[in-house]
């Protein structure tokens, strides 16, 4: 077996349930306020038009049909015994309380679904939904994902993020001490990013009360801003190995404790545009580890002293 020289999700699960733990991706039909006028109508440049989801609730389907189509195929896969509903799709606190108790609770009532993890903007949270979320916390387990993609406000507002760094930590702030995990998520080779702004992003979170990391890689997709920039000329995209050496230098930066939820993407391979690498998952994850393994290293091998 090889060994892992991370803090990986499955790992995490196991020692708190004693089994095969799989998140299933649930598209709840909910907006962003980075598309609906709000902030925005043209959403983050990198943005496809289902919001990096699914698509299932377009074609039908109840959170609860989603969730057992999804176990379905986790057990006979993974032989997976137990199940997390994520909503992934857009923004999944956007959204009046009383809807979002109704949508929650429609996932928490499948058989065999331990807890939530609910992906969502730092600037869409409010007391009244992580009240919501620190009751369903009593006795679920409870992850709030919220989309930070950079330490940077230069790069976020480039991107057409819509907030700034100080609204992510503001969303930190009034999450923690509520029993709910707080997973941050990152995207690796933004542009305008060097290694070094990547890595000041690792610092920042390397200080900050947060429970996980997802980091993405940026891919080019059909029909974003960003592939307009991509043919233009003004946007390159990271090669694999320039990718995997980045992901090690940051890993080495974030305490152990951390869970790391991702390590790159999953592209839609029909929407795909650049770079090709992208799609061989697989390959990269072994080339993460390999790298740490010849490096002799492992993540939180820099990190500093968190915070309390």
């Amino acid at each position: 077996m090889v060994e892992k020289r991370y803090n990986d999700l499955n790992g995490y699960f196991r020692k708190i349930f004693g089994c095969r733990v799989q998140k299933i991706s649930i598209d709840a039909g909910l907006s962003c306020p980075n598309r609906d006028g709000t902030l925005s109508r043209g959403g983050c440049i990198y943005c496809n038009a289902r919001g990096s989801g699914t698509g299932a609730h377009s074609r039908g389907l109840s959170i609860t049909e989603q969730l057992c189509k999804g176990k379905q195929a986790l057990e006979k896969r993974y032989k997976a015994k137990k199940f997390m509903a994520y909503f992934q799709s857009f923004t999944n606190t956007y959204a009046p309380v009383e809807k979002l108790e109704q949508l929650y609770g429609e996932a928490l009532a499948v058989k065999d679904v331990v807890g939530l993890s609910i992906g969502t903007r730092p600037d869409c949270v409010d007391k009244e939904v992580l009240e919501l979320l620190q009751d369903y916390a009593r006795d679920r387990l409870i992850w709030i994902e919220y989309g930070l993609q950079t330490a940077h406000n230069a790069t976020l507002s480039f991107i057409n993020r819509g907030h700034d760094f100080t609204t992510f930590q503001n969303a930190v702030d009034a999450t923690v001490n509520r029993n709910i995990k707080i997973c941050a998520h990152i995207i690796l080779g933004l542009p305008g990013e060097t290694s070094a702004m990547m890595m000041e992003t690792a610092k920042t979170l390397s200080d900050m009360r947060i429970d996980g990391i997802k980091l993405h890689l940026l891919y080019v997709v059909k029909g974003t801003k960003l592939e307009k920039l991509y043919n233009r000329g003004r946007y390159r995209c990271l090669e694999q190995d320039e990718y995997v050496n980045i992901v090690a230098d940051f890993l080495e930066k974030i305490p152990f404790n951390i869970v790391i939820q991702r390590l790159t993407g999953d592209p839609h391979p029909e929407e795909l545009v650049a770079p090709a690498w992208s799609i061989k998952k697989t390959e990269t994850l072994a080339l993460i580890n390999d790298i740490l393994t010849k490096r002799d290293s492992r993540q939180g091998k820099f990190a500093g002293r968190r915070k309390k």
